[in-house]
């Protein structure tokens, strides 16, 4: 039973900040991947940031010096810290978990239902 609820999203000034969180609960949180996806009205939904169970991260190209991936595996959180927004960056932000059973080998996605996140010029 395996869940995902983001919170933190709102609406901003261009320039602004926000800080997205996502609890995960019914899993091993700490050694799976976790990531955040985006998707604008129109759009394909796009993948935003990554990190691993480790603590090492990725961003998109269009995200990078701007947003920091982070995780608290005590809390079961991951985090997304989004500074200088920009109103391209308008969007509902999904959080992912990618769960790999040792046993099978098999990999499973696990997402959340999203936050809206309004950047304004």
């Amino acid at each position: 039973q395996v869940q995902l609820v983001e919170s933190g999203g709102g609406s901003v000034q261009a320039g602004g900040s926000l800080r997205l969180s996502c609890a995960v609960s019914g899993s091993i949180f700490r050694i799976n991947v976790m990531g955040w996806y985006r998707q604008a009205p129109g759009k394909q939904r796009e993948w935003v940031a990554q990190i691993t169970g480790g603590g090492s991260t990725n961003y998109a190209d269009s995200v990078k010096g701007r947003f920091t991936i982070s995780r608290d595996n005590a809390k079961n959180t991951v985090q997304l810290q989004m500074n200088s927004l920009k109103p391209e960056d308008t969007a509902v932000y999904y959080c992912q978990m990618k769960r790999v059973v040792a046993s099978t080998g098999d990999s499973y996605n696990y997402w959340g239902h999203g936050t809206q996140v309004t950047v304004s010029t």
